[in-house]
């Protein structure tokens, strides 16, 4: 039981501590600088969007009024099914020259609607981007500074949350993607990130396949199919996106299951993630699929720290039980003084790996997580 209860604090520590602690070392012993310039080649920005008549017409006067030459900037936007009037804003928008759409009176999901996007734009970089989050005027000239380097196939922003008026939350879930972007920042000094920023990256068109149907992931699969070619996929914090921090309990847990879910996916369609044909093999196992395994971790860690009486495994089996319990107060939306302060992120720890067993039992059962919006 002893080592059971070891095996498993070491896998959790790992993921969340030692995989860190790790890239800071190896950033700081092999750094991989980039090699910036300005530059202004043809940039295609791509969108799939699916009944979005809310926010696709802010999104794209946002995407239009980038800090590039008109005439270098094309957007092009998939109309995935939509069934409200999401259509005739973008047939409206078209009608200016500068938007090309494609209206499908089917959904075929984000992967087909991506590679339809990517058929049809001309710019010698794609700039990926979803229609809710809001793209600071600037970001793209820097993202675009990175392909001066040509060993640069990709190059993700950073997505923000909070408000750009008052700055990004710390709070929960705000917390637990400041670490995220950490993780890839570190990655990035000194190789390779595991996979990009879906509200804003740009990739060479030269270096793009398509994506299978069904591609829950594809802010992950892309980039590692560049990677796979030799290329280098960087994090720049400095091109910016910002999103809301909260979009809903419901909403917000379904989202995470259909990354997890992603995850899973992942290994279906592109087996060779885990062979020596992926350059960064080492770093996708660390940052993606260790996670995937913590939620049995913890069950392990709870079960062994119930059946081993000495004063170590109390204290651990104390711990366990007061951080679960900040968690559940948490989610009640109880306040507690200044313990609040430690609720809020152990309630986000707590849902994103429920989250993560719901996403295996989807993979199990074969139940698919569809991409909806």
């Amino acid at each position: 039981m002893k080592w059971l209860f070891w095996i498993a604090a070491a896998l959790i520590g790992y993921s969340y501590l030692g995989y860190p602690v790790w890239l800071w070392l190896r950033s700081r012993w092999s750094p991989r600088p980039v090699r910036r310039s300005p530059g202004e080649p043809a940039v295609s920005a791509v969108m799939v969007v699916r009944n979005e008549e809310a926010i696709v017409a802010r999104k794209l006067e946002n995407l239009l009024a980038l800090d590039y030459p008109e005439t270098k900037l094309e957007v092009v936007v998939v109309s995935d099914g939509s069934s409200d009037g999401t259509g005739a804003i973008l047939e409206a928008f078209a009608r200016g020259g500068r938007v090309r759409t494609v209206m499908k009176a089917v959904s075929q999901g984000k992967a087909a609607g991506l590679n339809d996007a990517v058929r049809l734009a001309s710019g010698e970089v794609l700039l990926f981007t979803d229609a809710r989050q809001w793209i600071e005027p600037g970001a793209l000239r820097l993202l675009i500074e990175n392909f001066a380097d040509p060993g640069v196939g990709a190059a993700s922003g950073e997505l923000m949350l909070g408000d750009p008026a008052t700055g990004e939350t710390g709070k929960g879930t705000g917390l637990y993607w400041r670490i995220e972007k950490k993780i890839r920042d570190l990655e990035s000094a000194s190789g390779s990130v595991a996979g990009t920023t879906g509200a804003i990256y740009c990739a060479r068109r030269s270096l793009l396949e398509p994506l299978p149907e069904g591609t829950i992931l594809d802010d992950v699969l892309l980039p590692m199919q560049i990677v796979r070619q030799g290329a280098r996929v960087i994090f720049d914090s400095r091109a910016r996106a910002w999103d809301s921090p909260d979009l809903g309990g419901r909403r917000e847990f379904a989202r995470k299951v259909r990354t997890l879910s992603g995850n899973y996916q992942l290994l279906q369609l592109a087996p060779w993630l885990l062979t020596s044909k992926n350059p960064i093999r080492f770093e996708f196992i660390s940052h993606k699929l260790s996670r995937l395994a913590v939620p049995f971790a913890l069950l392990v860690l709870l079960v062994a720290s119930l059946f081993l009486r000495q004063p170590l495994y109390r204290a651990a089996l104390i711990a366990q039980l007061g951080f679960y319990a900040l968690s559940l107060v948490a989610i009640a939306g109880v306040k507690i003084g200044p313990l609040s302060r430690i609720a809020d992120p152990a309630r986000t720890f707590v849902v994103l790996n429920c989250a993560a067993l719901v996403a295996f039992i989807n993979f199990v059962t074969g139940r698919k997580a569809a991409w909806v919006r």
